[in-house]
C-alpha cells in the first residue's frame, strides 16, 4: 500500500478527529498534524482533542496510526545561544513528545533549530544536549525525534547530511531520534535529489544511515538546486518535477514510511486530494492547479 497523505489541520469542535476527516477525504492513507498553531506555543487541554474518537475512525477506515506525524512548532530553538529560552524550547517540547504520545502518534518531526550567532559546531552540541533532556524527561515515551532536513534558509542547523549526523552523535538514545528527508530542502541545499536520488541517498547512507530517514515530506520546489531559500511547489510544476518525485515517492528503500505533501494551497483551495490522485496514477495533470480552483469543497 502506498504510505501517502498530506499535512492536516487540527482545529475547531473536531480537533483530532476533524484532522483524520480531512486526510480520509484526501484519499490518503497518512496523515501530519500539528498539536496547535505551528507559529505559537499555544496548545488546548488534551481533554478537547477527541483523541479516542479520531483513533476508532483511523482503526474502520484503514489509517494505521504508526504512520501518522506530528510537526513540532517551526519557532522552537534547541540552539538559541540565550541559555532561557534553550531550557524553554526543551521544556515545551517536552510537552509536545507528552502530548504526541498521548495521541498514540510515534513520531514527531522537529526543524532542528537556527545557528543564531553563527557558531555552527555549538550549536549542533546545544542541540544535542536538547534532545538528550527531552528524551530523558520522556523516559516511557515510544515518539521519536525525526530532524528535518533543512534548505540553509538563513542560519538553518541541518542543511547537510554531516551536521544531521553530528547532532545525532551527541545524542545517547539513539532509538529516539530520526529523519525526516524533505524533498524541497534537500534540493534547495544543494543536492542533486531531481537528476541522481540514488547517489544523494547513498551519500546519505555513508554519511547518517538511510536506515534513519522515518519520514519524507514530498514537495517540489519554486528555486533552482542550491537556492538556500525553502519555498514549496505543487507536485510537478517545480524545477524537481514530476518523474524525479514520482521515483522518490515509490522508492524500494522508503515503501513503508509516510511520506507526507505539503504544497501550497491553490487559491486558498488544499490541492492534496488531487495531488495524491494523480500520484497514484503515475502521470502528471498539467491542469491540476486548474482543477484544485474549479473544485467545491
Amino acid at each position: 500500500m502506498l504510505v501517502l497523505g498530506s499535512h492536516v489541520a487540527l482545529s475547531g469542535d473536531e480537533m483530532y478527529l476533524g484532522s483524520v476527516k480531512e486526510a480520509l477525504s484526501y484519499n490518503a492513507t497518512t496523515m501530519m498534524v500539528y498539536t496547535g498553531a505551528p507559529q505559537n506555543t499555544i496548545r488546548k487541554p488534551l481533554s478537547s482533542m477527541r483523541i479516542e474518537e479520531a483513533q476508532a475512525l483511523m482503526k474502520e477506515k484503514g489509517i494505521d496510526i504508526k504512520n501518522v506525524v506530528v510537526h513540532a512548532p517551526y519557532i522552537i530553538n534547541l540552539c538559541n545561544p540565550d541559555s532561557e529560552r534553550r531550557a524553554f524550547a526543551v521544556e515545551f517540547l517536552t510537552k509536545e513528545v507528552e502530548r504526541t504520545e498521548a495521541m498514540g502518534v510515534t513520531q514527531m518531526v522537529l526543524h532542528p533549530g537556527s545557528a543564531v550567532g553563527g557558531d555552527r559546531e555549538q550549536a549542533a552540541k546545544w542541540i544535542s544536549e536538547g534532545l538528550n533532556q527531552i528524551i530523558a524527561n520522556t523516559p516511557n515515551a515510544s515518539v521519536r525525534i525525526a530532524l528535518e532536513t533543512m534548505a540553509g534558509k538563513g542560519n538553518e542547523m541541518g542543511k547537510t547530511f554531516e551536521e544531521l549526523r553530528d547532532i545525532i552523535a551527541g545524542v545517547d538514545n539513539k532509538s529516539r531520534v530520526s529523519v525526516c528527508f524533505d524533498t524541497c530542502h534537500t534540493h534547495d541545499a544543494g543536492y542533486d535529489v531531481k537528476n541522481d536520488f540514488d547517489s544523494v541517498i547513498k551519500h546519505f547512507d555513508e554519511v547518517v544511515g538511510k536506515e534513519k530517514i522515518s519520514v519524507i515530506h514530498v514537495n517540489d520546489s519554486k528555486n533552482e538546486i542550491g537556492a538556500h531559500k525553502d519555498r514549496h511547489e505543487n507536485i510537478g510544476f517545480g524545477y524537481l518535477g514530476f518523474d524525479a518525485l514520482i521515483h522518490i515517492i515509490y522508492h524500494k528503500d522508503f515503501q513503508n514510511i509516510p511520506k507526507i505533501l505539503e504544497t501550497p494551497y491553490v487559491e486558498e483551495k488544499a490541492p492534496y486530494k488531487f495531488e495524491i490522485e494523480m500520484i497514484k496514477q503515475k502521470a502528471f495533470n498539467a491542469s491540476l492547479k486548474d482543477l484544485v480552483k474549479n473544485s467545491v469543497e
